[in-house]
């Protein structure tokens, strides 16, 4: 993990709130960096995460004179509290409303990409699914289709065919049920390259620096098959800059100066020989990325959260190379039976070689009882694993290394995390993006 030089920088006190259990892993490295830390989790069925690693409060708002910083897991809503807080002279890692509502509001998102000059892809926001299947069926063409607001983002559907027929199929199926669960909705042209995320922190006034770079595998299985989720793994490394990150991120500078954003934020995009496309805001931490951007991460992480809360501008030291991390994950991942939940919960996690300091493993729904690693909550996401190298291929040996040397029952993971690096390197060398 990182370097431990924290006897270089005063110990401080970080209170991380959270609706549920998301932060814990960043609040236990800047923990064991030697500072005071506190946490709360709203969710009751997350209240034995993190047992034996962190101190939990029951009422967050109980401690916030003793905090010296107070760091918001980013989950949308807690972005109008954060500007508050700073505006009582409290030191925050958080969003903003403004920053919540990039993320949460498709059409806004778009809306402000266009705004500040980026080259966004085509779409058309909808609130009646009659009005989308006549829009298809007078302009076909080949769409995304992305339910907006509070609907599950997993039910993001990729069209595949040219006249848009299959995207037609599905609406028109399934609109009766889903009238009731998607209000908000977006169809977006469908553009064919290589998806790619550029993102920096910010410290209420300016990019810190490198930035990152990364490469998220959002389905479930190996091949990009079966459904999205939140992100089974990421490939990552940090740069000083490229042309990706100045089309797209560094245009929201001073949109970002003026709210006083503190923070990390990304944009994903498509990129291809005919330009760069972003996709969507991420203004928060991303999960599990913050935990494999901590694999590269040199400088203390504690060090850094306080000296980005009081707008420093801050030297960022990370490895070279690559950077790769895997979410291991139960059956309870993909499945809310009671029964099953039941089944796994305080379910020992071993390691076949000893690994007392916890070399590349990641907190995610966990807990430690007499000095044994268990399974806690009922998410299903166990840890997550991280490896370096100074290759993607060394980086895929560690990791994948280190996942050899856990032992849980039923556990799974995916295989190829990285390995679309092989062609799609090829790809942006060729288009000038490397």
């Amino acid at each position: 993990m990182n370097n431990n030089n924290s006897n270089k920088f005063p110990q401080k006190k970080f209170l991380f709130v959270s609706w549920e259990s998301l932060s814990g892993d960043v609040a236990w490295q800047i923990q064991k960096e030697g500072h005071q830390v506190k946490a709360y989790i709203k969710r009751k069925k997350d209240q034995d995460v993190y047992d034996g690693f962190l101190e939990k409060v029951g009422n967050w708002k109980d401690h916030i004179d003793w905090a010296d910083v107070i760091v918001f897991d980013d989950v949308l809503g807690f972005g109008k509290i954060a500007e508050g807080l700073r505006k009582r002279g409290k030191l925050v890692v958080g969003g903003t409303a403004y920053t919540d509502k990039l993320e949460d509001e498709r059409e806004f998102g778009q809306e402000e990409m266009k705004r500040v000059g980026m080259n966004i892809i085509p779409h058309w926001d909808f609130s009646d699914f009659d009005s989308a299947i006549k829009f298809i069926r007078e302009h076909p063409d080949r769409y995304v289709f992305k339910p907006s607001g509070s609907a599950p983002k997993g039910l993001l559907f990729l069209g595949e065919e040219e006249d848009g027929k299959d995207i037609l199929e599905i609406l028109e199926v399934n609109k009766d049920i889903w009238v009731k669960r998607i209000k908000i909705f977006q169809l977006q042209k469908r553009m064919v390259g290589v998806e790619i995320a550029v993102g920096a922190f910010f410290n209420g006034t300016d990019f810190i620096y490198p930035i990152n770079v990364n490469f998220e595998h959002k389905r479930l299985f190996p091949g990009e098959m079966g459904p999205f989720t939140g992100d089974m793994g990421a490939l990552m490394y940090w740069t000083n800059s490229n042309a990706i990150f100045d089309a797209t991120l560094g245009k929201m500078k001073s949109t970002l100066q003026k709210e006083g954003y503190v923070g990390y934020i990304d944009i994903n995009c498509i990129v291809n020989g005919r330009g760069i496309y972003p996709l969507e805001y991420t203004a928060r931490f991303g999960y599990p990325t913050i935990s494999v951007q901590m694999e590269g991460i040199l400088t203390p992480i504690g060090e850094f959260f306080y000296k980005l809360a009081n707008g420093e501008n801050i030297d960022l030291k990370t490895k070279k190379g690559f950077q790769i991390g895997v979410r291991v994950l139960l059956e309870t991942y993909v499945s809310s039976d009671p029964a099953d939940i039941q089944f796994y919960k305080d379910l020992s996690v071993l390691f076949r070689r000893p690994n007392p300091n916890y070399e590349g493993i990641h907190l995610a729904d966990v807990k430690l009882v007499k000095g044994q690693l268990r399974v806690a909550g009922d998410s299903g996401c166990v840890l997550t694993v991280t490896g370096a190298g100074s290759t993607v291929e060394e980086a895929r040996r560690q990791v994948y290394g280190r996942l050899k040397n856990i032992r849980l029952q039923n556990m799974f993971y995916r295989v190829d995390i990285g390995k679309r690096w092989d062609h799609d390197s090829d790809k942006l060398q060729t288009w000038g993006y490397l």
